[in-house]
């Protein structure tokens, strides 16, 4: 069961993640990858007041996104993400991130050298591509928590939401916020 705390967070961490993939989704697919700050709108209002009339507060402690122009995290998107510390002020993060992968009954005839997958599974006539969200927010008791929304493009008007969608993702995301120090 989550606590009061708990089940606002995962409500605005969610709000926010939803208002990301429809900002992103505007731009149409394949785009790289995109990571965003989170911070509290009240907060940011309040410290650019101008904003004001552009920020809305959706559900309590709502979140707004700040994308981070200058992430390029090249080939490796994991250990790009390894290399980012979020300072306090950030209290959560997201990334969105495009994938294409295959119904589990073609994995044997998958490559086992990455470059030829990935060729493999892009020109395969039943690939899946999707753009996924995923995001996570520290919490006032120092724990995080974590969500995801996804969007298939055989299926654009279908939102997948779920907390679990890319645990390894959610994981190294979430670390970037474990280690903040100052």
């Amino acid at each position: 069961m989550l606590s009061d705390n708990e089940h606002d967070g995962n409500d605005a961490l969610l709000a926010a993640l939803v208002e990301i993939e429809s900002f992103v989704s505007r731009s149409g697919w394949d785009q790289p990858a995109r990571l965003f700050g989170l911070v509290p709108t009240a907060e940011l209002i309040a410290a650019e007041p101008s904003l004001a009339e552009q920020l809305t507060i959706t559900v309590p402690d709502a979140l707004s996104s700040v994308e981070q122009e200058d992430f390029h995290p090249g080939t490796d998107l994991l250990t790009a993400l390894n290399h980012i510390v979020w300072p306090w002020s950030v209290p959560g993060c997201a990334l969105v991130t495009e994938r294409s992968f295959l119904p589990p009954r073609f994995e044997s005839e998958i490559p086992t050298f990455p470059d030829k997958a990935a060729d493999f599974v892009a020109h395969h006539p039943e690939r899946v591509d999707v753009r996924v969200v995923a995001g996570c927010l520290r919490l006032a008791d120092g724990t995080t928590t974590i969500h995801s929304v996804a969007r298939l493009r055989s299926e654009p008007s279908d939102l997948l939401v779920g907390a679990e969608m890319v645990p390894t993702l959610t994981h190294v995301l979430s670390q970037t916020l474990a280690t903040a120090s100052y």
